[in-house]
């Protein structure tokens, strides 16, 4: 193929709608199926039910507590590393911010929308983290609030929905992790960006790919299905 048909300005712009267009596509696509099959999502909501419903009849919560610490931890370490990266980017941007002004190299002007894209997807990712992290703020609270197995006034029915409450706010945080984690995936696919819209088209393709394996048709997955059938009582 002609070198300077591949090099055309069009591609930069068919290749980014392709990027939005695929982020946007599994996302819709990722929650619709996880209302009909299993996924990671799905499943882990049931564990976290059951979790839950375990910590409702425990006297001694501190292994609880030190469960969400660690998964807080984690977020907070993503959270951290992802301003890292802005700042990182923004330094580049800040350094060449009058010669992406003054220049008309359309070359030059898509190598500054790449860097902008790239701080774009870390600042969604930023900000999900930090939800994500409120909400196990949220989930810690409710922890320590929960009723004791020896408080008498609250019955099993309020116990129930007390833990399937506390649960959900988990899931919700978890559900945010999910997506700063996807756009981190999705980031590296920006990368390929660099070199050439065609390979930004295939990396993008590529980390679909991924993470439809990983959530759909993984190993740790068949494994967490295999359990909550065993804990049903189907296997």
């Amino acid at each position: 193929m002609d070198q300077s048909i591949l090099s055309h300005p069009a591609w930069n712009h068919a290749a980014i709608i392709f990027f939005l267009l695929a982020w946007f596509s599994y996302t819709v696509f990722a929650k619709y199926m996880a209302k009909r099959t299993h996924c990671l999502a799905s499943i882990m909501c049931v564990h976290r039910v059951w979790w839950m419903d375990r910590m409702m009849v425990r006297d001694n919560r501190v292994a609880d507590a030190a469960l969400l610490s660690n998964i807080e931890r984690n977020v907070n370490f993503f959270a951290s590393t992802t301003m890292i990266i802005i700042a990182a980017i923004l330094t580049v941007l800040t350094r060449d911010f009058e010669l992406a002004f003054l220049s008309q190299s359309i070359e030059q002007d898509f190598g500054h929308i790449k860097l902008i894209v790239m701080v774009a997807i870390m600042a969604y990712a930023f900000f999900t983290f930090t939800w994500s992290l409120r909400q196990y703020g949220f989930a810690s609270v409710l922890l320590g609030a929960a009723p004791l197995p020896s408080q008498e006034e609250f019955n099993l029915s309020q116990r129930k929905e007390y833990a399937k409450s506390t649960a959900k706010v988990l899931d919700q945080a978890g559900h945010s992790f999910n997506y700063g984690l996807r756009a981190y995936y999705f980031s590296m696919a920006v990368i390929a960006w660099f070199a050439h819209p065609l390979l930004f088209i295939l990396a993008t393709s590529l980390v679909v790919a991924v993470l439809y394996h990983r959530e759909f048709m993984s190993k740790s997955l068949a494994l967490m299905v295999m359990d909550a059938d065993i804990i049903k009582g189907k296997a």
